[in-house]
């Protein structure tokens, strides 16, 4: 499934008759710091509505020419993907505003009506073309939908445009254009990324078995494309955007360098040629929404500049040993989104039955950790795909793991000295961050989630925290030694220069692995977000990163997203107000701060039995937390079955938030068409 990106600064313009854009200086914000050097454009039919395949993306061929009239007539430039590849690999400029026009599928409706455009503006451009549908001669089964073979370009009619010379032909996979069951309850995913279910033998596609079908899908491709076109692909165009680590590898092998994706973001210089990003263009897309679209690249907003609107989901509320039951508890978790209205969830991966603050258990597929049930990624998905929430984060531990003893690191955990009770310690169980054979555990479940699951970010549990009393183990000790430092924490502790750097240097060690986990999980799920859960004293009391090793300000720095635990009845503030006040001062504080924060709140009070926290007051905080300029807000927990909180008064809320502003000037110039 696309990951689409919604256009609603246009419905905030149309409503204000005024401007609110960006100029052309990137966002300061972004991760991405530079500027975008080239757009491209993912197109799929070109027909009049009545003629459609599918009307969410066919583009009426006046329409069609009118944007690429638009585009020659505001500056822009059509490259080829020479233009591309002699700039990336040789240094030779592009020109000013540059352009890339794709099509996706292969429709006829490309030749009939989109060539002569192509034609006569001289538009050089890539078609993707998928090879088991050219290769039927009655009916193509496109999405389970039985369609005519002359519904997609004849051979004739390729080979004619890429005579022209300005059409190349890319790779859409030969059979990958498709969906394979991707979990035991039967989600049919995108074929290139997902390990196939076996029904028969009840267990998943092996890496081998995985890597060998996408390699000779691919290679089958492109030898018969060569055949049928005369051209062999240097282009992959992956099917619904979907890819990772080990197809771009493949694609690269043979011989397809570019990789077209439908990530959001800008095309800037350190966007790697295997992941390039472009714009869906929808048939609903007027002038002014493509100007925008095309503006918003070029300052890096994307579609993360909406603000979150975000719930923690336990998946134990949904865990049921009775499948039937477990898939009623997951109808009512969807309907219960929906009335949400929130556009983020943090969903549990992980199992505490014994409520001791280690993962005793996950909910997916892995190879160091026992399974409660494999469901992580059957309610991601359908959360996806069934309702309106756009990004679904793995709310995972780092380091609270209670592994099987038979583990090899079972036993390398968090040492903390005696002390007085009433010091502020974490009380989870955690493998030690510096032990080599922890780190591998661990490496290892992220590797293995990402690669069985569905998701668009990771939110890393509170266990990123040693307090100033941890970590005295063995591996810690070591650590200690390679940084210049004594060998023990009572050693350290009694030197207030060596304490004052182990804090930090802590920090900056949690920091780095949790990155290291974000990247492992990137290779498979591109476009993957970061986000940690932060204690609220962290953002209070400058003392605070001595006992946490955490730190506000380098978690906004190494953060999509840092996810403060607002809450003010656990941390028995005398007034909440207040306490709100000063967190969201001291964010105000940080370069980015209100960009990259989210404000989570509590929606129970654990101080008194679980009692929920009033309808009106979880109303008034929500809104008075928008009058004092935060962005992102969130809450834990949700009940799904006792509606904790109301599902009508978050949705109101949340809804007087719909949109971030920014502080940019932007003009448009295009007709809303």
């Amino acid at each position: 499934m696309p990951r689409q990106i919604l256009i609603l600064f246009s419905v905030f313009i149309t409503f204000f008759g005024a401007v609110l854009i960006a100029n052309d200086l990137p966002n300061k914000c972004s991760r991405d710091q530079n500027v975008n050097e080239f757009t491209i454009l993912s197109y799929h039919e070109i027909s009049d509505k009545s003629e459609t395949l599918d009307s969410t993306y066919a583009v009426s061929p006046s329409n069609f020419e009118k944007q690429m009239r638009w585009l020659i007539d505001n500056g822009y430039h059509f490259v080829r993907i020479d233009d591309i590849l002699n700039y990336r690999k040789h240094g030779k400029s592009l020109p000013e505003k540059a352009v890339l026009v794709t099509f996706d599928d292969g429709y006829q409706s490309v030749y009939a009506n989109a060539f002569p455009v192509l034609k006569k503006y001289k538009i050089p451009t890539v078609i993707a073309l998928v090879g088991s549908w050219l290769q039927k001669e009655d009916k193509v089964d496109f999405s389970g939908h039985m369609i005519a073979r002359n519904k997609f370009l004849s051979q004739k009619e390729i080979k004619e445009m890429v005579k022209s010379g300005l059409v190349e032909v890319g790779s859409h996979s030969y059979q990958s254009h498709e969906g394979l069951q991707g979990n035991p309850q039967g989600n049919m995913e995108p074929a290139i990324t997902t390990r196939l279910w076996f029904k028969d033998t009840q267990s998943y596609e092996n890496e081998k078995t995985y890597k060998a079908r996408v390699y000779n899908d691919l290679l089958e491709n492109n030898i018969f494309l060569e055949r049928y076109t005369g051209q062999k692909p240097r282009v992959m165009v992956w099917p619904y955007g979907h890819y990772n680590i080990e197809a771009r590898t493949i694609a690269e092998r043979l011989g397809m360098p570019i990789g077209l994706t439908l990530d959001d973001g800008s095309n800037t210089r350190i966007t790697p040629l295997w992941g390039l990003r472009r714009i869906l263009v929808e048939g609903k897309m007027t002038l002014r929404d493509l100007e925008l679209n095309m503006i918003l690249r070029n300052a890096n907003l994307t579609d993360d500049d909406r603000t979150t609107k975000a719930a923690h989901i336990d998946l134990d509320y949904i865990y049921d040993p009775d499948p039937d039951q477990q898939e009623k508890n997951l109808g009512v978790l969807l309907d219960r989104i929906k009335s949400l209205g929130i556009n983020t969830v943090y969903l549990q991966a992980f199992a505490d039955p014994d409520a001791n603050g280690a993962a005793d258990y996950v909910y997916f597929p892995n190879r160091n950790i026992p399974m409660r049930a494999d469901l992580f990624n059957r309610v991601a998905w359908q959360i996806a795909t069934r309702t309106q929430v756009k990004r679904i984060y793995a709310w995972m531990p780092m380091l609270a793991w209670e592994l099987p003893k038979t583990s090899p690191a079972a036993k390398d955990t968090v040492v903390t000295l005696q002390v007085d009770p009433g010091h502020l310690n974490m009380g989870y169980p955690r493998l030690s961050p510096f032990s080599p054979k922890a780190q591998k555990v661990i490496r290892e479940i992220y590797r293995d989630l990402a690669k069985s699951s569905y998701i668009d970010g990771i939110l890393f549990h509170d266990d990123v925290t040693l307090s100033d009393f941890e970590d005295d183990s063995p591996s810690a000790r070591a650590q200690y030694k390679k940084w210049g430092l004594s060998g023990s924490v009572t050693e350290i502790r009694s030197d207030r220069k060596q304490f004052d750097r182990w804090t930090k240097l802590k920090t900056d060690y949690l920091d780095h692995f949790a990155q290291q986990l974000a990247h492992i999980a990137l290779d498979e799920q591109p476009g993957l977000k970061t986000a940690r859960n932060l204690y609220a004293q962290v953002a209070l009391n400058p003392n605070a990163e001595e006992w946490y090793a955490q730190s506000l300000s380098e978690s906004i720095k190494h953060y999509d997203y840092t996810a403060i635990m607002a809450m003010p009845y656990m941390e028995q503030a005398e007034d909440s107000q207040q306490f709100y006040k000063d967190i969201v001062d001291r964010v105000k504080q940080q370069e980015c701060g209100l960009e990259r924060t989210v404000i989570e709140l509590q929606s129970v009070n654990w101080r008194k039995e679980n009692e929920p926290i009033s309808t009106q007051e979880m109303d008034s905080t929500i809104r008075s937390l928008y009058n004092l300029g935060v962005h992102h807000i969130a809450y834990y927990p949700d009940n799904v079955y006792t509606n904790v909180p109301d599902a009508d008064v978050i949705n109101k809320a949340f809804s007087e938030k719909p949109i971030r502003m920014h502080s940019y000037s932007i003009k448009t110039t295009a007709p809303a068409q």
